[in-house]
């Protein structure tokens, strides 16, 4: 299913709110800890700290 978009803004301290619907869909609930990483041309992805963890242990990268 596609999402509209959520039109968002960096504040002066460069923190951005993300909608609770967003993150509902993602599975992140308050107090998930996230990594964040840049995927180039304006793209920033966020990813539960467990999953991108799982992800290296499956690939052997640790």
């Amino acid at each position: 299913m596609i999402r509209e978009p959520a039109d968002l803004h960096v504040d002066d301290q460069g923190r951005v709110e993300l909608p609770l619907g967003l993150l509902a869909e993602a599975g992140i609930t308050p107090g998930t800890g996230l990594v964040a990483f840049s995927d180039g041309d304006g793209r920033i992805v966020l990813r539960r700290a467990e999953d991108a963890m799982k992800d290296l242990i499956e690939k052997g990268t640790l």
